[in-house]
């Protein structure tokens, strides 16, 4: 376990387990900490897990490279409510590739550029930050009709 870098990395639940560096990215394989999740349908705790599959999210740059984080995705069947449940993280907005401040920075970047600029300094294509874009634009409005 790197300690330092879970640290360094902030992300809450996680915990670095080993890095990898090249020219042009780090990526890091992360380990959760928790053994279990409470089920979002009847609230009972369960850590009975069915499967993991690995993902792989893009994450804020570092020292000009790119960051990538190898997750878990870990589904637990719950015994109670007998059903399947997808853990979810509360870095990583549902079924996205990246992290949520990351796809703030790339919003952020838009406004103040274009998305043509951010695509090629971000190397994702055009319609990678439109998606990111329109998928934070959603939640804003989504935000509001809720306030």
């Amino acid at each position: 376990m790197e300690e330092n870098l879970s640290n360094l990395l902030n992300l809450p639940g996680v915990t670095v387990e080993s890095w990898h560096y090249s020219d042009s990215s780090v990526s890091f394989n992360l380990s959760i900490i928790v053994s279990g999740i409470h089920c979002p349908h009847c609230r009972k705790y369960t850590a009975e897990l069915h499967q993991v599959r690995p993902i792989l999210v893009r994450d804020l740059p570092t020292f000009g490279k790119q960051v990538y984080l190898n997750l878990p995705r870990r589904q637990f069947y719950c015994r109670f409510c007998q059903r399947y449940v997808t853990e979810q993280l509360e870095f990583i907005n549902w079924r996205r590739k990246y992290t949520k401040r990351y796809e703030e920075m790339i919003y952020y970047l838009v406004h103040n550029s274009s998305i043509e600029q951010v695509s090629k300094q971000e190397d994702l294509s055009s319609e990678q930050v439109k998606n990111i874009v329109n998928h934070l634009r959603h939640q804003e409005k989504t935000n509001m009709a809720f306030s």
